[in-house]
């Protein structure tokens, strides 16, 4: 695991507890000595993330839309950053240099990640780790909202195999090591 993703707010109005988990999380990964790849933004989970990767010496790689240079919202002076014109692109970016993604509580770019990447994993597109960090209980909704969609036959059961869920850090590290490549195809009967 040379890369991870990590997807989070950008919000600084939320709970004290997620800053300080995706710090954590940013401090934990670097002294692993694992690069993270991230929205590049300084507000919220991104912007802690980003803090602790940096006080620890870690790799950061931030990749962002050229337009959020002109919203003053990025991360200053860290290792390197890399603007896109869009926001797909941005998007693409991250996906194709991570080997993992860490999904962190946030809002909607955060959540339409996470479906992004389980969508492209879904249709055989790679077979990377997801790992929802779930503080707090933050994705218990979401998670029981997928359960009612396998329950209605929207998804198959074994989508939930697709991303696994860690309730702490040391859950996110542990099935990093332990993850064993799966995929399936949603059309086969």
């Amino acid at each position: 695991m040379k890369q991870v993703c990590v997807f989070g707010s950008s919000s600084e109005a939320i709970d004290r507890s997620y800053l300080c988990v995706a710090e954590e999380l940013g401090k934990a990964l670097a002294k692993k000595g694992i690069g993270v790849i991230f929205g590049a933004g300084k507000y919220g989970v991104m912007g802690a993330v980003s803090r602790g990767v940096i006080a620890e010496g870690g790799r950061l790689i931030g990749i962002a839309p050229d337009f959020f240079v002109d919203l003053d919202v990025l991360v200053e002076d860290y290792g390197d950053r890399i603007l896109t014109p869009t926001m797909r692109e941005r998007k693409a970016l991250m996906e194709d240099k991570a080997d993992a993604f860490v999904i962190c509580a946030g809002g909607i770019g955060t959540l339409e990640e996470f479906f992004e990447v389980i969508t492209l994993k879904q249709l055989g597109r790679h077979k990377k780790p997801i790992i929802i960090l779930n503080t707090n209980g933050f994705y218990d909704p979401m998670i029981e909202m997928m359960s009612k969609s396998v329950e209605q036959k929207f998804m198959s059961r074994d989508v939930h195999r697709l991303y696994s869920v860690a309730d702490t850090i040391d859950e996110v590290f542990e099935q990093l090591e332990g993850y064993v490549e799966f995929s399936y195809n949603k059309y086969e009967k």
